[in-house]
């Protein structure tokens, strides 16, 4: 059987701790920053961790499962 191949999409959005968790960018922080708050790009500067009912669907996508 070939290897799992690793989406590529996945690979650049998404990353690992050292204890196993994914590590996950906040969306809304590329462009049109004028109209958004200081205290609201501040709050999405911050990384996150994905919610425990996504781990399994983007560690597939990450050919980790």
């Amino acid at each position: 059987m070939p290897k799992m191949k690793t989406n590529s999409g996945a690979k650049k959005r998404f990353a690992l701790t050292g204890t196993g968790k994914i590590k996950r960018k906040h969306a809304f922080k590329s462009h049109i920053l004028t109209k958004k708050t200081k205290k609201q790009k501040r709050n999405l500067t911050h990384i996150g961790l994905i919610a425990n009912v996504d781990v399994s669907n983007v560690k597939k996508l990450l050919a980790l499962k």
